[in-house]
């Protein structure tokens, strides 16, 4: 979206994708995240990972376009979110 100046604003989403599966289907939309998919314990973990990330955001003061990476992984890493780092095979 092009601010006053024509220049494009950053907007950063979080995407969540729950691959296992019990037959319904489930889509929970926030600010500045979409989840999908997932078992009903799934979605609901996911769910609230995202929500803690948001209030996290709401502390520092900051909106998820503005962090940086490190930011982003110390954040969600407090929250319980790790990233996967393949094995080299």
């Amino acid at each position: 979206m092009p601010d006053k100046k024509g220049k494009t604003k950053k907007k950063a989403m979080i995407l969540g994708v729950g691959l296992d599966t019990d037959g319904h289907r489930r889509i929970t939309k926030g600010p500045n995240f979409a989840l999908v998919g997932g078992t009903q314990e799934t979605h609901e973990v996911m769910t609230e990972k995202a929500v803690k990330i948001n209030e996290k955001l709401k502390t520092k003061g900051k909106q998820l376009e503005e962090l940086s990476h490190d930011e982003f992984d110390d954040i969600a890493h407090s929250v319980g979110l790790h990233r996967h780092r393949p094995e080299n095979n």
